[in-house]
């Protein structure tokens, strides 16, 4: 299936190339009537300008342009700052360059964003999804335009993602918590997507196994996922009656948010979910799980090139497993009294 043309735009219209090109590029005048038959064939066809042959105007003759197109999530979380790296390295090793695009989680700028990368006629995407259809690329798909999702899945479409083992993650904090002995065991939870449900799938299936009950009320789940929401969250948390002595949090936000709220105290330990910088150099340094956010865009963009170059497999799912690292804030142990031991009759 060939990508849509200027030529198909102005047929169906019944318009000639100029028209279209006058629609598309914003110059020239067109009567209202002609501009909307115009917009309406080039809704009906999918066509997209070619940003790369406009931006060819007046560029020195050897001059590259952008090859594939990468859009992140939150541009402030250093993971993806990470996953960026990984990818510009491995498409410069390939002999291709790479343009980055955010839209700081919003569906709609989102949409807008992957539009302007299209619109570029790049060889691949690399998508950090915040929204949850992606259906309206299956036709680029369809014309040769692979597709892979970063970090988490893409709802409404089949294509190839490159995701963290979430569930383990939070499995491992928990279970290192517990080996501590810790059994009033707290968490603090993002606001739902799929990579922080993963975590609290976790986070609720080893309480089970290792403590053999959940308290509710040792759970917070954020709207907002802010540093601030969490750090009230967190004071809320430890003033409960009978409060946790441990607590797990399924984001560097969320983290930074609980570190806050202990300040000098050194009576509770912490396992976060994402590493971020200085985390080593606390206080009490930071125990974390960590995904390799170099190893994930490494694989993702990997796996892209692998689709560029003919792989033609059925889409796949690569989960990269993520690493405990023990140094100190998690090692902490319960209080003298605390409870120790596992309820009498479960597992």
């Amino acid at each position: 299936m060939a990508r849509p043309t200027m030529k198909e735009v102005a047929g169906l219209a019944g318009v000639g190339m100029k028209t279209v090109s006058r629609v598309v590029n914003g110059e020239g005048r067109v009567s209202r009537e002609t501009r909307a038959r115009v917009e309406a064939a080039i809704a009906a066809t999918g066509y997209r300008r070619n940003e790369v042959a406009r931006s060819m105007r007046g560029m020195r003759s050897g001059q590259s342009t952008v090859d594939i197109g990468l859009l992140l999530g939150d541009l402030t979380n250093p993971f993806f700052a990470g996953v960026a790296s990984a990818v510009i390295a491995e498409a410069r090793g390939r002999g291709y360059a790479a343009v980055l695009a955010s839209a700081d989680e919003d569906p709609l700028a989102e949409r807008a964003a992957i539009d302007g990368l299209l619109g570029r006629q790049v060889a691949g995407l690399l998508i950090v999804p915040g929204g949850r259809d992606y259906g309206y690329l299956r036709p680029e798909i369809e014309i040769g335009t692979p597709v892979v999702f970063v970090d988490r899945p893409g709802g409404g479409l089949s294509a190839d993602e490159v995701v963290l083992d979430n569930a383990e993650g939070a499995r491992m904090a928990v279970r290192h918590l517990a080996a501590q002995g810790h059994r009033r065991i707290g968490a603090i939870v993002a606001p739902s997507r799929w990579a922080t449900s993963e975590r609290l799938r976790g986070f609720r299936q080893a309480m089970r196994a290792e403590v053999g009950t959940i308290d509710a009320t040792l759970i917070r789940r954020l709207s907002t996922g802010s540093v601030a929401e969490a750090e009230r969250s967190a004071r809320e948390l430890l003033a409960v009656p009978d409060p946790p002595t441990a607590i797990f949090t399924t984001t560097g936000f969320m983290t930074q948010g609980l570190l806050r709220a202990l300040g000098p105290r050194r009576d509770v330990a912490v396992v976060g979910f994402d590493d971020f910088p200085l985390a080593d150099m606390l206080p009490v340094p930071l125990s974390v799980v960590a995904g390799d956010p170099v190893v994930l865009g490494t694989a993702a963009a990997q796996t892209l090139f692998a689709r560029i170059d003919g792989w033609g497999d059925p889409p796949t799912r690569r989960v990269i497993p993520p690493t405990l690292v023990p140094r100190g804030s998690g090692e902490i142990p319960p209080p003298t009294g605390a409870r120790t031991t596992r309820r009498p009759g479960r597992p």
